[in-house]
């Protein structure tokens, strides 16, 4: 009879339960795995901030070194499926430990590069190693978050992309400034200092992770016991229950993942830009600026991308909606592109960027809370990297194609305008898309 006459207050003790779970989910991991994805981000991009020298010092036109990135997102496009596969049976614990390793080591034998074939071989190597670690991450953490917390977790991990590129801005700036010391060039410093940390976490990851909720010996097994209901309860929800279900390679064929994996494509495509380009673009409208200058005028826009995402992704969790969540940073980052490709203000210019990156990233941590409720269990890991692949597509197309139209127009504007074009695309296959609210906590 006392529980029939208190119903809320059992359900408020329910959900504060929870959510103290999932606030010691979010210290224990968050910041741990937010490091990796620094190192992880910083050695993708850093080729960025070379180019600023390294192109002159190698003879580089601009469609060769967008080549040297097209040619990193095809290994990691290649091989970003076949890791998830062993990531799944073998354990993130395992598997992204030496992941970095890998890539560490890679990234830092950058340094070494000495004409366009040796750095597109190079290139190449790095996006072998590093094709696992996103897509294991984003899997990794359906492991841990219901999907109700998972766009403020999601934003809280993904920070790391703008703060990578903002930090990364002003330091590799300054890096740079080292050209000469031990006879090595600045961006050879760049590959050297920037690449050594990801080896060191590596075997960090081997004693810190945990491959799943059930072998944490910092949950309590009560801990343990509610934080698997909490997962559990999402793959009984009706549209997963009713109907047959299908294949794995039928779900992996099917039109809603096709759509999901376009409309990340067309969102990546932007990404790449903010990612490879940025610091041309803002050397492009910048004037005589020295090299520091140009890196802290590009950290500019990640700090407003830092502020958005958590802002917008803890609107999402609150109002348990996603679809809209993800069509307006797309747009505003579209709208971002066209204002600095068609002013000739620095400012004004400046400040396109800032609304591009900001809306880029924002929808981005929006986006991979969606994908999993569209998936059945079986098939999320595989469908989780088949998405990042076509996605990144765009990754790998970005470059080489900003870098002809570069060359060709003598101006960075026709490429603003394709990553625009792309992102309204994308914002209008979303609206088709199958996505589920996610429960109410």
């Amino acid at each position: 009879m006392t529980i029939a006459t208190h119903p809320s207050a059992a359900d408020a003790a329910t959900v504060q339960a929870e959510q103290q779970v999932m606030r010691k989910v979010s210290r224990h991991l968050l910041g741990f795995l937010f490091v990796l994805f620094v190192f992880s981000f910083l050695d993708r991009i850093n080729i960025g901030f070379a180019g600023l020298t390294m192109m002159q010092d190698l003879g580089l036109s601009g469609t060769q070194f967008g080549f040297a990135t097209t040619l990193f997102y095809i290994a990691y496009i290649a091989c970003s499926i076949p890791s998830n596969i062993v990531l799944a049976r073998l354990g993130a614990r395992r598997w992204i430990g030496a992941m970095m390793i890998a890539w560490g080591l890679a990234s830092t034998a950058t340094m070494f590069a000495s004409s366009a074939g040796s750095l597109y071989l190079l290139r190449f190597l790095v996006g072998v190693t590093e094709a696992g670690f996103l897509p294991g991450m984003l899997l990794y953490l359906t492991y841990w978050f219901p999907s109700a917390y998972r766009a403020r977790a999601n934003a809280l991990f993904m920070i790391a992309m703008p703060v990578t590129a903002a930090i990364g801005s002003a330091l590799s700036g300054v890096i740079l400034g080292l050209d000469g010391h031990w006879g090595l060039k600045g961006w050879q410093w760049l590959f050297l200092l920037e690449g050594l940390p990801s080896v060191l976490l590596g075997f960090v990851v081997f004693g810190y992770l945990d491959d799943a909720p059930h072998k944490a010996g910092w949950l309590s097994k009560l801990e343990q016991q509610m934080l698997a209901r909490m997962l559990a309860a999402e793959q009984a929800t009706p549209a997963a229950s009713a109907g047959p279900k299908p294949s794995v390679m039928a779900e992996m064929l099917s039109s809603t993942v096709l759509k999901f994996g376009v409309a990340y494509f067309c969102l990546v495509n932007t990404l790449a830009m903010v990612a490879v380009w940025t610091p041309l673009i803002v050397k492009s409208f910048s004037g005589n600026a020295s090299n520091t200058q140009i890196g802290l005028l590009a950290a500019i826009p990640q700090v407003c991308t830092v502020i958005g995402m958590i802002a917008w992704g803890r609107r999402s969790d609150r109002l348990q909606e996603r679809r809209w969540h993800l069509v307006w940073p797309m747009l505003l980052s579209a709208c971002g592109w066209l204002l600095t490709a068609w002013s000739g203000h620095a400012a004004v210019q400046l400040a396109g960027v800032c609304l591009a990156s900001t809306g880029a990233y924002t929808a981005m941590s929006i986006f991979w809370t969606t994908p999993d409720r569209a998936l059945s269990l079986g098939a999320r890991a595989i469908g989780i990297a088949v998405i990042n692949a076509t996605g990144n597509i765009g990754s790998a197309l970005n470059p080489v194609v900003v870098g002809w139209l570069k060359d060709l127009t003598h101006s960075f504007a026709t490429g603003l305008i394709y990553a625009s074009v792309l992102l309204v695309a994308g914002a209008c296959i979303v609206l088709t898309l199958p996505i589920a609210a996610a429960k109410n906590k």
